[in-house]
């Protein structure tokens, strides 16, 4: 059920977050730098704090139920945001992009993935508001890349795919890098430069994240303004936290067991949602699954944060014991 808030309201919150997310990414194309990690905490703090007024503020608007689908929202999209950055860091390692200029190549991948989203929003509110089957669909998908996160078919692993090698052998590339810039003159020959491939690798990686990161939103609200918001304030400040973590990323060891819980929690409820909605001939005569269980949003918003919390913790305590055991088991060599 979508639970409608005040056009004016949608209207007004949409330009100023939009206006914002654009002030901060103008800020950094004109001064591109490594950011400190005070710099970095204070602006993650300050969107992080934005998301939870802006809950307070749905919450005045239009009640409980969707104040409760946003934040159950943000935090599933900041969560996949969160594994979007192990694959932004060996992006910048294996394209070796200088620090100084990581910000602007976040830049553009974030304004790539905020277009690509607001696409595939737009396309499934759509599609839904004519197919309610596609829960199914949804659903499964979901459970089925939950698997194979506890596989460990890890995404994570970034590999160039058919646009970055059509790219390498189509375009006149320069060895180096000039600046953040995708083109330069060698020799008195006019060059792209290897920036232009980071962009296109980052870009196909935001388009391999929002086929994840948009039905599981869909499985929590069905309102496109609850969707699109969590989705900005996702990737608000994401630039900052990727400073802000840093090496801190490698200790989210079980990072991807919540994220595989998440996401086959999300897909679990996709799929009784679409029984309780039936209208497949071939399923229960084209009834509606009536015992079909409806799952509350306290209880996405519960596991969600559960799910988070414990694989955090877990990760922390896992991470330390490894570095005092090999801090152990070199301690007898340096007495030696």
């Amino acid at each position: 059920m979508i639970h409608e808030l005040p056009y004016v309201f949608e209207v007004v919150a949409l330009i100023v977050l939009i206006a914002l997310l654009a002030a901060d990414l103008l800020i950094v194309g004109r001064r591109p730098h490594v950011p400190s990690m005070k710099e970095s905490g204070i602006w993650v703090a300050f969107y992080v704090g934005l998301a939870i007024v802006f809950g307070l503020i749905v919450l005045a608007v239009g009640g409980v139920q969707p104040a409760g689908e946003f934040y159950a929202g943000w935090l599933t999209e900041y969560s996949l945001s969160i594994d979007n950055l192990f694959v932004f860091v060996i992006i910048m390692s294996r394209f070796a992009v200088p620090r100084e200029h990581q910000q602007k190549v976040l830049m553009v991948g974030i304004i790539i993935a905020l277009v690509l989203r607001a696409a595939f929003i737009l396309a499934g509110a759509a599609i839904l508001e004519q197919f309610v089957w596609v829960f199914y669909l949804f659903g499964a998908f979901l459970i089925y890349t939950a698997i194979k996160l506890v596989a460990g078919e890890d995404e994570d692993e970034f590999k160039e795919n058919v646009a970055i090698r059509l790219l390498r052998r189509v375009l006149p590339l320069s060895k180096d890098y000039d600046g953040a810039k995708v083109r330069t003159v060698v020799d008195g020959k006019k060059l792209f430069t290897p920036m232009v491939v980071v962009f296109v690798a980052i870009g196909s990686t935001d388009l391999l994240f929002a086929l994840d990161s948009i039905p599981a939103i869909f499985g929590l609200t069905k309102d496109p303004f609850i969707v699109f918001t969590a989705n900005l304030f996702a990737l608000m400040g994401l630039r900052q936290l990727y400073f802000l973590l840093g090496g801190l990323l490698e200790r989210l060891v079980y990072l991807p067991i919540a994220l595989a819980v998440i996401l086959g929690f999300i897909g679990v409820k996709l799929i009784l949602e679409a029984l309780h909605t039936n209208t497949l001939p071939f399923i229960n005569g084209g009834e509606h699954v009536e015992w079909a269980p409806q799952i509350p949003i306290w209880l996405s918003l519960a596991v969600i944060l559960g799910s988070i919390a414990i694989a955090t913790v877990a990760s922390l305590l896992k991470t330390r014991h490894t570095a005092a055991l090999e801090a152990a088991q070199d301690e007898p060599s340096r007495t030696a």
